[in-house]
């Protein structure tokens, strides 16, 4: 019989977030491979499995993460190939920001193996709840923060910036843990052409354990160089301008609304014999 693999998501915060689905995957599976965001975080996941398997010890300072993940995919492939059923369990949500979960989805479907991803609490969904943010209010854009500067990506300074993985900001190695505050004012020289240098932003950090504090710390841009950011840490920047109507395009679709009623209420003539 041929393995499978299922990528499932634990959520963020320790034991509140797994869904229904994701726990029975990760109980009828032969081997769960984990990708936690703490020690124990893990540990929490060696209760659920008999046979679960940190994928940490791959991770190294100073070694290209794409070494490391590519030796992930590998080490989860191996079971499936052997015939088992394979749970890859991350923390969050399996398929935001773990390019694992993606990587090893593709290989298996490339070799005919089943696999497919089920869906967990985002760090991004924690967010707009702790927040207090409707994205739908006046729009969302999410950038991967050294992918914003490495790339003329638009900015809507009437919508919510939100960068992720800011503590990274700047790294081409990707052979680092943290990059320091020279790569950190290259991406406030960068959002100072939008924004002015007063301006409020948001350091984001979500919950991992029931007890634990968000972090919602409200900082000037301009001191972000000198703030505290971590590998978790995310950059929220509120809108500081407000929505422009776009007027031609009112002006064409006040047209069809009013040659639509004219259309519905046109009287109609009768012939009289």
């Amino acid at each position: 019989m041929s393995g499978s693999l299922v990528c499932v998501g634990t959520g963020m915060t320790l034991g509140a977030h797994i869904s229904p689905i994701a726990t029975s995957y990760i109980a009828q599976a032969d081997v769960v491979f984990s990708l936690m965001s703490t020690g124990i975080t893990e540990r929490w996941l060696d209760e659920m499995h008999d046979d679960v398997r940190s994928l940490q010890c791959y991770y190294q300072e100073g070694k290209n993460r794409n070494i490391t993940y590519n030796e992930m995919v590998e080490a989860i492939l191996t079971e499936v190939r052997a015939g088992k059923s394979v749970v890859a369990a991350f923390y969050g949500h399996p398929g935001v920001f773990a390019c694992v979960s993606h990587r090893a989805i593709k290989q298996a479907k490339q070799e005919e193996l089943p696999a497919h991803m089920e869906a967990g609490i985002s760090a991004e969904d924690c967010l707009y709840a702790d927040l207090v943010i409707d994205p739908g209010k006046t729009g969302c854009i999410n950038y991967e923060a050294s992918q914003f500067m490495f790339y003329k990506r638009n900015i809507d300074p009437a919508a919510h910036l939100i960068l992720w993985q800011v503590g990274l900001a700047g790294d081409k190695s990707l052979a680092k843990f943290s990059t320091g505050k020279a790569y950190r004012q290259v991406l406030v020289d960068l959002l100072l052409e939008t924004y002015p240098s007063d301006h409020q932003v948001i350091l984001y950090q979500a919950k991992i354990l029931p007890i634990d504090t968000v972090r919602a710390e409200q900082i000037a841009l301009a001191d972000l160089v000198a703030a505290e950011i971590f590998m978790h840490t995310t950059l929220v920047i509120p809108p500081s301008e407000k929505m422009q109507p776009n007027q031609d395009i009112l002006d064409k679709l006040a047209a069809i609304d009013k040659s639509e009623f004219q259309s519905k209420h046109r009287p109609t003539l009768r012939l009289v014999l």
